[in-house]
């Protein structure tokens, strides 16, 4: 590794290239990965974006030889999927062939994502049929029965005996096609999909399965319930000597999900690999679901690094000033603050109020509002809530701001060019314009007309839609009782925007990769988290931002940082201490963020850009290999299979040069902080050190950010 490389990171055992050959070695070893999930190429949840952008790493290793399984969504296909028939001397055109004799309706092609990857689309729908006969035979081999009134379930059995069949063909057919044995694995992803995997073992078809939870579905359900759930997972089992005990199964059977959890552990037990997300998911598998998982398998991300690496910084300010154009419409006539002195901070996902942690973000603005006020500072945090709630419509306050913040720039605009065409006309007569011959009569008048227009008496609204049942709503009630109105001695103003963001918004007119590129911080205090997308896009984006302990991000992040805050990743406590004391933490946090000046911000987003390579597919791959040597091992153990792989090893992130020292035996989960001085650990210029007010000497470091 270069020096140049060591100066970001220092990795005790880095991944190897080796295995991604686009499929050669598994096309000569006859190996084949079929992944199979109710959302490729259909967006429904968090388990979209796992698969889609894992697809480029997983062709770079596996080329044609990996294929996703997915049911046939019109909507969806039509956007992200090139339909086309398979080559005809493939073995999946010889098994597609044999399905569709069954009157069933398969589409093929590929997935217009980076790395465009082979799938199949089964329209369940050819398969209706058939429901009645395979639900009897799903209860006669598993004992579970499903409601008839339970459309999804009846939708996951007909894709599950359909991806089953499939793959049974496919076994039998693809040994015509070479000489080898055929080494097939089939990753099956959380319980909607579970049913095919049961089939397949109860069938007894000759292929290594895989089964991943991304969230045990009665953890989430738990959670949702206010329940201590954290505190109590001991108790899960009902063996406690304790009387107050969690009884599961009469649990799932009092939320109504008793025989999707039936699925679900099914599935789980008959996989010949199990894997969760995350180790705070698996020691909640391990209690709910009575297994614990084989191996971890984070979620990862497709980084692409930029050739400069400034650039981020730069799209970081283009986004901002798009934000900026917003805020002026929402506030006109209030814009009593500097947006050069205005943070932006955002909270985004799943509308699921206390599991992903909006109560907790709420409440410590109300006190950060406290803080800053307290502190006399002239900074302003603007601080977005972003979850998709049903809705009438866009507040018609919203819309007037911003149609006159544009009906004032346009008319600026206009004047502008006037002025300078005089301007420049009566320089060329050899004398300077007086202001009067500058700025007519009329346009004065204009202008007056505008800022006149600009004025109000009303507070800025803090939702941009008309939410259905406003007075129940958690958010809105939440504002309310903190008495958050975007009143004008507020420094923390709010935005409640209950829909996903899209270029085709008309109030921010930008996605919602670009809106996080022009935050200043996203925060996610979840409570129920099994990994977090949130907060890793946001890092990979250079973006710092702050989640939990609960969430496998939060709990990845620190197993392979030394000093996670210094990078610009803030984790709070929400298993350890009491909520009040949580709430507490974070309304610190966000206030010391809000005293770091433009300087130490910049830096800061430097570092957290720099924990992008911890989350590249490329390496997090490496996991789900393992997992299929793992599975493919323990169905094939005549094979002489590789080497095992040994995971992606330890990416350990030294504590920053300007940083101080804390206690190694604070936390005995991280590595212990390195010499500094070395080359391998001089991760902040000189520059960055005297800005930050550190002075150094005699190998140590010492200073406060």
């Amino acid at each position: 590794m270069s020096r140049v490389a060591k100066r970001f990171y220092r990795v005790d055992s880095l991944y190897s290239l080796e295995n991604l050959d686009r499929g050669e070695s598994a096309q000569d070893e006859n190996r084949w990965v079929f992944e199979v999930s109710h959302e490729a190429a259909n967006k429904v949840g968090g388990i979209y974006q796992v698969i889609r952008s894992k697809c480029s790493a997983s062709v770079e290793e596996l080329g044609d030889q990996y294929v996703l399984l997915g049911p046939y969504k019109e909507a969806s296909v039509r956007m992200e999927v090139e339909l086309g028939e398979f080559p005809a001397d493939s073995p999946l055109t010889a098994a597609i062939n044999s399905v569709r004799s069954l009157g069933w309706r398969i589409h093929t092609g590929r997935w217009l994502v980076d790395g465009s990857p082979q799938i199949i689309l089964f329209d369940i729908g050819t398969a209706a049929d058939k429901l009645y006969s395979y639900k009897q035979e799903f209860y006669e081999s598993t004992k579970i029965g499903i409601p008839n009134q339970d459309i999804e379930c009846n939708d996951a059995v007909l894709f599950g005996f359909m991806v089953a069949k499939f793959i049974e063909e496919f076994r039998s057919e693809v040994v015509n096609f070479h000489d080898s044995k055929p080494r097939i694995c089939a990753h099956f992803h959380e319980w909607l999909a579970g049913v095919g995997l049961v089939m397949l073992r109860i069938k007894n078809v000759d292929v290594a399965t895989i089964f991943t939870t991304h969230a045990t579905l009665l953890g989430r359900f738990l959670c949702a319930g206010a329940v201590d759930f954290y505190n109590n997972l001991d108790k899960l089992h009902g063996t406690s000597a304790s009387d107050e005990r969690f009884n599961i199964d009469e649990e799932a059977g009092k939320r109504g999900i008793y025989h999707r959890y039936c699925m679900e552990r099914c599935a789980v037990h008959l996989s010949n690999t199990f894997t969760t997300v995350s180790e705070i998911t698996g020691v909640e598998a391990e209690h709910l679901l009575k297994r614990k998982p084989d191996i971890i398998t984070p979620n990862g991300l497709n980084v692409k690094k930029f050739a400069a690496l400034h650039e981020f910084q730069n799209m970081h300010a283009i986004s901002k000033e798009k934000i900026n154009d917003f805020i002026r419409g929402h506030f006109y006539g209030h814009m009593d603050f500097d947006l050069d002195k205005t943070l932006y901070f955002f909270i985004a996902g799943r509308y699921e109020f206390g599991n992903k942690g909006a109560d907790l973000f709420i409440e410590a603005l109300a006190r950060l509002n406290h803080y800053m006020k307290a502190s006399g500072t002239d900074k302003t945090v603007i601080a977005f809530m972003i979850f998709p709630a049903k809705t009438n419509n866009f507040n018609i306050e919203s819309l007037r701001g911003q149609a006159v913040t544009k009906s004032l720039r346009d008319a600026i605009h206009d004047i502008q060019s006037k002025i300078g065409k005089r301007m420049y006309d009566i320089c060329l007569t050899g004398r300077l314009p007086e202001p009067d011959e500058l700025l007519l009569k009329e346009e004065t008048v204009r202008l007056k007309r505008c800022i006149y227009a600009a004025q109000r008496k009303n507070l800025p609204p803090i939702t941009t839609h008309n939410v259905e049942n406003d007075t129940v709503d958690p958010v809105l009630s939440a504002l309310r009782r903190c008495r958050m109105f975007n009143d004008t001695h507020d420094r923390v103003k709010v935005i409640f925007h209950p829909e996903f963001l899209s270029v085709t918004n008309p109030l921010f007119g930008m996605d919602y990769e670009e809106f996080v590129r022009g935050c200043h911080l996203g925060v996610f205090p979840s409570y129920y988290e099994p990994w977090g997308y949130t907060p890793a896009e946001c890092t990979v984006m250079g973006i710092p931002s702050v989640t939990t302990n609960l969430s496998g991000f939060g709990c990845f992040m620190s197993e392979h940082i030394a000093d996670p805050m210094s990078y610009g990743i803030y984790i709070i406590d929400r298993r350890y201490i009491s909520l009040e004391e949580s709430v507490r933490q974070l309304a610190q946090n966000l206030f010391e963020f809000v005293q770091l000046n433009r300087r130490q911000r910049i830096i800061q987003r430097n570092r957290t850009e720099r924990l992008s390579e911890l989350l590249d597919w490329k390496i997090l791959g490496t996991y789900y290999r393992q997992a299929r040597q793992h599975a493919l091992r323990t169905v094939y153990p005549e094979l002489a299979l590789e080497e095992e792989a040994a995971g992606a090893g330890r990416l350990n992130y030294p504590r920053p040069l300007s940083e101080p020292p804390s206690p190694t035996s604070s936390r005995a989960t991280t590595p212990a902080p390195s010499e500094h001085g070395s080359d391998e650990d001089s991760v902040d210029s000189e520059a960055e050190l005297e800005e930050l007010g550190v002075t150094s000497g005699n190998g140590s470091t010492a200073g406060s950010r």
